[in-house]
């Protein structure tokens, strides 16, 4: 819980207590941050914050009631091999862009909002992973959500996605505003090296054959 003297924090809604929440001093604002494999939706007057290589943000929310939230996934699908071992995560199924996005919408959709009245804004998908050359996880990831929101009829507001860099993104859900900043620097790696700790300890292959989460 985010702290301030003369401000009373309002209640997170219901499934989303979790989430690392503070007070923003720079912008004055309470602010929510999310990782990879997180989700965060608000009603209020907040801020939510991530962090980008190659994986994906969906930025979504309903322009009539202003309820929105973002979404960040590590891969395109769940597979049948695969399992994730994060504990840290409470949903780990959220790492995966198809759970990610039904996860996004469907809580959208239960604080009122409508699939008629949704404005999507999606970023990230850079290519960073320089060890990986064979696997383009950003690409793999753009292509993906171009595709889900093809399917399910939804329109794209705005869109910063691909090239080789990472991306730091605030999002407004009130209003739908966005701050993006495109990290150019490439002497700076950190962002590199965490994305693929990440990845190589959220995908390996189950002895049982079967998917486990835990």
């Amino acid at each position: 819980m985010f702290l301030k003297s003369d401000y009373q924090p309002v209640t997170s809604i219901s499934g989303f207590e979790h989430i690392n929440r503070y007070w923003d001093r720079r912008l004055g604002i309470p602010a929510a941050k999310i990782l990879p494999g997180e989700c965060y939706v608000s009603r209020t007057g907040e801020m939510i914050v991530t962090v980008l290589g190659s994986c994906v943000a969906a930025c979504v929310r309903d322009v009539k009631i202003g309820v929105g939230g973002m979404n960040h996934f590590m891969l395109p699908v769940q597979l049948g091999e695969q399992s994730i071992s994060r504990p840290s995560v409470v949903n780990a199924e959220l790492c995966y862009g198809n759970w990610a996005m039904e996860y996004l919408i469907n809580a959208i959709l239960k604080q009122g909002g409508r699939r008629d009245r949704l404005e999507v804004k999606l970023f990230g998908g850079g290519r960073v992973l320089s060890s990986m050359t064979n696997m383009d996880i950003g690409k793999r990831n753009v292509e993906f959500v171009l595709d889900y929101l093809q399917k399910d009829s939804l329109t794209i507001a705005a869109q910063d996605l691909g090239s080789d860099y990472p991306r730091k993104v605030l999002y407004f859900p009130d209003t739908g505003a966005i701050k993006l900043k495109k990290l150019r620097t490439r002497m700076n790696n950190t962002i590199e090296q965490r994305e693929k700790a990440y990845l190589d300890s959220m995908v390996k292959k189950p002895a049982s054959g079967n998917v486990e989460l835990f």
